[in-house]
């Protein structure tokens, strides 16, 4: 197999027609890879991603082939994939105000262009989820785009079915995850045309290091929420005197560890299945 693409946390290998995507136990924040890894990390991800793709298969096609038909090295974090043109946007819904999305309300009362009402504070409930795409850069930081700048990259018709289908997979990811105490704040999207031109749902999908989720008899809005994602490693970092360059800071062992359990314990609660390394 030829290595085709080395990301901050995932690893692209070309196997014939298909490719094999790689989850490895690599943290990205602020777009640096820190030198410390969360054991398991990318299983878990590629598990509980496996497990939404099901979930999800009335909404959407998605590109996985098989999750046994991989190297046995890296059995439980690869996936065999069908080749996608992957489109240069980040398809995201938001049904809370956090992070990014914060940031830009707090500017203008609206985010990517969608107008939102006033009076909104951190981990506010929206009246309504939200589309709020963004650049996907190659290098730096995503931006914000909006709608109409969707439409001028990939053309109306693209434009207007993915961002019905982003908030449809937000909206059931939302639902289900509701039923097993979790709120999902907001996540994001990556889709791409396969060779006969259909759109398909690729990368990860409802992730902790693609979404927010919190637990929901723990959620006050009017600050910080208790995270169950890679917001965690992101707050952890923020308290340290680093200006979120390379290097990234060494992730001490504790925080290592609340990570992972972050990370097991959203996969239990949101699938029913038992961690098992």
């Amino acid at each position: 197999m030829e290595l085709v693409h080395s990301g901050k946390v995932r690893d692209v290998y070309a196997d014939g027609d298909d490719l094999i995507l790689v989850a490895s136990d690599r943290v990205s924040v602020y777009d640096v890879v820190l030198p410390t890894e969360v054991p398991d990390k990318g299983k878990i991800l590629t598990q509980l991603s496996l497990w939404w793709f099901e979930q999800l298969a009335g909404i959407v096609p998605n590109h996985v082939i098989s999750a046994t038909d991989v190297p046995a090295e890296w059995a439980g974090r690869a996936v065999r994939c069908r080749r996608l043109t992957m489109l240069p946007v980040e398809w995201i819904a938001r049904g809370y105000l956090a992070g990014l999305g914060l940031k830009e309300y707090e500017k203008g009362g609206n985010v990517s262009g969608v107008a939102l009402p006033p009076g909104l504070v951190e981990g506010s409930k929206l009246p309504e989820p939200i589309f709020t795409p963004t650049t996907k850069a190659t290098e730096g930081h995503d931006e914000f785009i909006t709608y109409d700048d969707v439409v001028a990259e990939i053309g109306a018709d693209t434009a207007a079915r993915l961002k019905e289908t982003t908030l449809e997979v937000y909206r059931r990811g939302a639902a289900l995850a509701a039923e097993r105490g979790i709120i999902i704040a907001d996540t994001k999207l990556e889709f791409g045309r396969a060779a006969d031109g259909t759109l398909v749902l690729g990368d990860e999908v409802l992730t902790s290091d693609s979404s927010r989720f919190w637990p929901a008899g723990e959620w006050r809005p009017g600050g910080p929420q208790h995270s169950l994602d890679k917001q965690f490693v992101r707050d952890w970092s923020s308290t340290l005197d680093w200006d979120r360059t390379p290097p990234g800071p060494a992730i001490p062992d504790e925080i290592v560890d609340a990570t992972r359990a972050r990370y097991i314990d959203v996969y239990e609660r949101l699938t029913g299945r038992r961690w098992e390394s």
